[in-house]
């Protein structure tokens, strides 16, 4: 594993001596403005900072572990911290957590205070907005540890702990086929975001394998899968001439907004319309009719991700920076989607 740039290697690339570079990086009145503008554009390409003389801490471990997360208010990557930190715990390591919030603006601000902490390694969740991975590239130069979860940077080798989000997808939809759903909706999540790419081909490989029609007026997509959004989408299903008779929604807080929506507007769950989720949140068993939905492992993705980070950081002989693990879930069947004898 490639150790991470110090002071002495920055002066050695520049010709210039490391209390030259110091001054400069501070802004030093004593130092011209061409060879700050240099030392500073050079420090930038190879990922150092100013407080990069964490490096020479490099052999102290530090037990600390930082994780990037979207929004810890949503119950999926609650899951994942709490698995990420019963392993950690097991390990002797401690963790320091931020939220992006789903700005890719944030999440790069992230990326710096993490670059000049005291820690061995990194778990993130992209936000909703990232397209552009060129802060985290620098991590990989500094040879630091990185593993991604759940949303995946699809052009950069990385560590990524990801769920079969086609077949999960392709199984939700097919189990709506299978009880006698024929027009069958999805409320899609981001199209700029891989895994729900996955879980709307997944549902489209479904109703082609069996021959059903695909009728674009009949996918959602939605910003952030938000409960308001699942709203909005099942009212926009209710006006439609031809009701869906199945919905697949690519996460549970839709779903329960299209079950609520629906038994508001005096339609019956699952005989008029059969409703699947995804993710298994606590709601879903709570909800009337209870939810059928994908058990997506978020815990087991947390623990998974520690692992694997923990193994990078400890193992450095055999460190390898883009292995992908990919967990499988499982289909829980509950009242939401089980119609009756005499409606197949």
């Amino acid at each position: 594993m490639s150790s991470r740039i110090t002071l002495k290697d920055l002066a050695k690339k520049l010709n210039l001596s490391p209390s030259t570079i110091s001054r400069a990086l501070a802004d030093h009145h004593s130092i011209g403005e061409e060879t700050k503008k240099r030392v500073r554009e050079k420090a930038e390409e190879v990922g150092f900072t100013p407080n990069s003389i964490a490096a020479s801490f490099r052999k102290k471990k530090t037990k600390s572990i930082g994780i990037i997360v979207p929004r810890i208010d949503v119950h999926f990557h609650s899951r994942v911290i709490s698995g990420i930190e019963e392993f950690a715990y097991k390990t002797g390591y401690n963790v320091t957590i931020f939220q992006s919030k789903d700005s890719f603006v944030r999440e790069k601000e992230i990326t710096k205070i993490l670059q000049n902490r005291m820690v061995e390694g990194i778990i993130v969740c992209l936000s909703i907005e990232t397209q552009d991975y060129e802060h985290f590239k620098r991590f990989k130069k500094l040879g630091m540890p990185l593993v991604f979860y759940d949303r995946v940077p699809s052009s950069l080798d990385a560590n990524k702990i990801i769920v079969n989000d086609f077949e999960s997808a392709f199984t939700a939809t097919e189990h709506l086929i299978k009880n006698n759903c024929k027009r069958i909706a999805h409320i899609a999540g981001s199209q700029n975001t891989d895994i729900f790419k996955e879980r709307l081909k997944g549902y489209t490989a479904a109703l082609k394998k069996h021959h059903l029609k695909i009728d674009p007026d009949l996918i959602l997509p939605t910003n952030n899968l938000s409960y308001e959004e699942g709203v909005i989408c099942a009212n926009k299903y209710l006006e439609m001439e031809s009701r869906p008779d199945g919905v697949f929604c690519a996460n549970d807080y839709t779903a329960v907004s299209v079950i609520q929506v629906f038994r508001k507007a005096g339609i019956n769950i699952p005989k008029d319309v059969a409703i699947v989720g995804f993710s298994n949140y606590p709601i879903s068993g709570i909800i009337e009719p209870n939810l059928t939905t994908v058990n997506d492992r978020a815990f087991q993705m947390g623990e998974a991700a520690a692992r694997l980070l923990t193994r990078q950081i400890e193992d450095e002989e055999n460190y390898i920076g883009s292995e992908i693990i990919t967990l499988n879930t499982e289909l829980i069947v509950r009242e939401s989607s089980i119609r009756k004898a005499s409606n197949k």
